[in-house]
């Protein structure tokens, strides 16, 4: 027997969780080496360590804005796909328009701490080398003071445009691999899952491959407070074709770990809930 159909919101929450939880590191390594952060280290190994080893600045915060965002995301496509199929729209409307418009808010909603956050992890960064119970909100104010309250959604536009094909691409990929795999019959072989591990793993390579040159966009433009455009011409004058593919194998470990760590601890802990007492 394998994880239902409909996996209920807790599942997705405490999923969510604890991807985000187990995955900060990744997710620091690639907002350092994607932004331009100054490291010390020289080989690529000691470079990694030193963008991914504590202090872990602005944690706590990236770690609830992941949870409550993938837990959105995932079971408000679940849940979306199912209403409108029920209401008579079609299965590619019923399975993008959710994952599209669920992202773009939460994505919305989370970018003042998502910059903040991203700022923190500077090793120059003057209020991530002071003590502070919440640093983000110290950094969240120093913006708001020096720069108005339109700093804190500077990067909006790459964000958006980086979160929306990330998940649409791992809900499809999901669904996709759903209906595709075979549902086993026992559970005694662990079919199940290795069913999960294959769905999972495939829906988060797929997402992370479209993401890296939004992320590399979307943190140069905290770092310069430039607009989009203005930041990708610079790019591509300063660094040629480079900045695309800059940090991307941390930006696949901190993308397409997390994505397929929810999905398949999702189906996990829906499979337990699943079984009879």
């Amino acid at each position: 027997m394998g994880p239902p159909s409909s996996i209920d919101a807790a599942s997705y929450f405490v999923a969510s969780g604890t991807s985000a939880l187990l995955c900060f590191p990744l997710w620091k390594a690639a907002a350092v080496s994607q932004s331009g952060f100054v490291m010390k280290s020289t080989s690529p190994a000691w470079r990694y360590w030193e963008a991914a080893k504590p202090p872990w600045r602005g944690g706590l915060n990236v770690v609830l804005g992941m949870t409550w965002a993938r837990a959105a995301i995932f079971y408000g496509s679940d849940r979306g796909k199912r209403s409108l199929q029920n209401l008579g729209y079609g299965v590619i409307l019923s399975v993008s328009l959710p994952p599209m418009l669920i992202s773009a808010s939460v994505q919305v909603c989370n970018q003042p701490f998502t910059r903040a956050s991203v700022m923190l992890q500077d090793p120059q960064c003057e209020l991530s080398l002071r003590r502070s119970w919440f640093p983000t909100v110290a950094v969240m104010r120093q913006l708001l003071e020096t720069k108005g309250l339109g700093s804190w959604f500077v990067g909006t536009s790459a964000a958006v445009m980086k979160v929306v094909p990330k998940y649409l691409t791992a809900v499809v990929v999901k669904d996709f691999m759903d209906k595709r795999l075979q549902q086993p019959e026992s559970r005694a072989t662990g079919a199940h899952l290795i069913r999960s591990v294959k769905k999972s793993a495939t829906a988060g390579i797929a997402g992370a491959l479209l993401t890296n040159p939004f992320d590399v966009l979307r943190n140069e433009m905290f770092k310069t407070e430039q607009g989009i455009g203005t930041t990708c011409r610079r790019l591509f004058r300063t660094e040629g074709a480079r900045w695309l593919y800059r940090g991307w194998d941390k930006n696949m470990m901190s993308v397409a770990v997390p994505i397929a760590c929810t999905i398949l601890l999702a189906d996990i802990f829906a499979d337990e809930e699943a079984k009879p007492r």
